[in-house]
């Protein structure tokens, strides 16, 4: 990420959190950074952000994590996660017993319709 992007990244988190009424001290406790990171990063200071910190950045600030890492010029992904860990990554709180159910009533549905959960093939629609 060269400079320019590292000053828009920061600026749209800035907004963002502005915008959502979050103190930076409040945000930095959130996500688990400190303070002076989030000021570096709003300045557009850092360079690298390692991506689990934008990840939960975006997550904190409801932002589309796509849209964090096209910003930060990191690959994105063009497929969708398969059903199981999409449930664990979303629903982190679940408890696992509580995932598998969801995910065994998901298989059974997608059975009883012939419905893959693996995603949309290659040029299907999402």
């Amino acid at each position: 990420m060269d400079d320019q992007q590292a000053r828009a990244l920061g600026a749209i988190l800035k907004k963002k959190r502005e915008e959502t009424g979050i103190s930076m001290r409040k945000l930095a406790a959130i996500v688990g950074f400190n303070n002076a990171s989030i000021l570096r990063l709003e300045r557009g200071e850092l360079a690298a952000p390692a991506p689990d910190k934008l990840a939960r950045l975006a997550a904190a600030l409801e932002i589309p994590l796509a849209d964090i890492y096209a910003l930060a010029d990191y690959a994105v992904p063009d497929e969708l996660p398969s059903f199981k860990p999409y449930l664990r990554t979303k629903y982190r709180d679940l408890p696992q017993e509580e995932v598998d159910k969801i995910e065994a009533y998901a298989q059974k549905l997608a059975q009883k319709h012939g419905v893959n959960l693996k995603g949309p093939a290659p040029g299907e629609d999402e």
